[in-house]
């Protein structure tokens, strides 16, 4: 098998590293980049400056997409900034290669049901990556959910805060796609996660109110601060979900709670637990990971992959799965800017 890695900052090597670790010396890599920065992103996201990325994952590269693609490669893993996604994605499409697309799928609808139907019309797997459907603790909360054992659902809370100062010891914050306008970074996309798994677990909203905007002292020039309010349709009326996502909070917090008449679900992933109450039990029970080692959600994420491709099967996330975030995403964008509510 043949694969082009498209961009290798820091997800496009942990794609890269994580390859090498499944399928070894009998995957060509091949990679499509243009800065050419030299250094090995490391597993705990610091920058080995003494080796070559190229050289220690034995990569081919080129500076052109066109010059890369008539490499013919199997698969294509695009993992540059959210803005670049869609052109690059459309020329890997014509090329009849499978795709991984890095979250989010782009920063703005258009193009995006092209590739919907040129992955269609040329028989492609397409897949966009959202890891987070491979956590514990999120399959844990899906399955309380899907049990009913919190009978009829009063509301959700979901919760993600982290220092974006922090993300990247090994460079600048303010040069990173999270942090520029141009590139399509912002708190909302960029932390686009929690709304795809929302919407897994609980489907599209109809309507979303958001306030929010830059509100710290960031070198930014995007939002760093989201807190929305998405109505969805459940039950036959309307379920409401909060949702706050920012740039600042230190230590970082992640979590999300499911309440209802019978009992409340509360999921941490800073903790790494997920405690269900229920009427007439005193204590919770609680799921609790130990020994959780996070790259084993990328791995598992890929393997999906690679199984999906091997036998020609939908992926957990496929594009049109990563148009609804999208339109999550950027319905929140639009609420804040115009202080409406948007109808989805």
């Amino acid at each position: 098998m043949k694969i082009l890695v498209i961009g290798l900052g820091g997800i496009g090597q942990r794609h890269t590293r994580n390859l090498r670790a499944i399928l070894g010396d009998s995957v060509e890599l091949i990679a499509y980049r243009t800065r050419r920065l030299t250094h090995v992103v490391t597993p705990t996201m610091g920058a080995d400056t003494e080796r070559n990325v190229e050289d220690v994952y034995n990569i081919t590269v080129f500076t052109s997409l066109d010059e890369a693609l008539a490499q013919k490669p199997d698969v294509a893993l695009i993992c540059n900034p959210n803005n670049m996604h869609v052109p690059v994605a459309r020329a890997c499409l014509l090329a009849d290669c499978d795709i991984f697309l890095e979250k989010p799928l782009s920063d703005t609808l258009d193009g995006t049901a092209e590739l919907v139907e040129l992955a269609r019309t040329h028989k492609r797997i397409a897949m966009v990556g959202y890891q987070l459907r491979f956590h514990p603790c999120v399959l844990r909360l899906t399955e309380i959910l899907k049990s009913g054992v919190l009978g009829n659902l009063l509301g959700v809370r979901a919760v993600v805060g982290e220092y974006l100062p922090n993300w990247h010891p090994y460079e600048d914050y303010r040069i990173m796609y999270a942090a520029r306008a141009d590139l399509g970074g912002g708190v909302i996309l960029t932390q686009i996660h929690e709304l795809d798994y929302l919407y897994s677990l609980f489907g599209l909203p109809s309507r979303i109110y958001a306030v929010g905007g830059h509100w710290s002292d960031l070198e930014i020039d995007v939002e760093d601060t989201a807190s929305s309010l998405l109505e969805v349709p459940w039950g036959g009326r309307t379920l409401p979900i909060q949702l706050h996502t920012d740039y600042l909070q230190t230590p970082p917090s992640r979590s999300c709670e499911i309440i209802g008449d019978r009992g409340r679900a509360v999921m941490d992933l800073v903790h790494l637990t997920v405690s269900l109450f229920t009427r007439g039990n005193a204590k919770p029970e609680v799921f609790r990971i130990e020994n959780f080692d996070r790259n084993n959600l990328f791995l598992d994420q890929t393997r999906h992959f690679l199984h999906c491709v091997a036998n020609r099967e939908k992926p957990v996330v496929d594009l049109t799965d990563g148009i609804q975030s999208m339109r999550m995403g950027l319905a929140i964008k639009q609420s804040i800017a115009e202080h409406k509510p948007i109808d989805l």
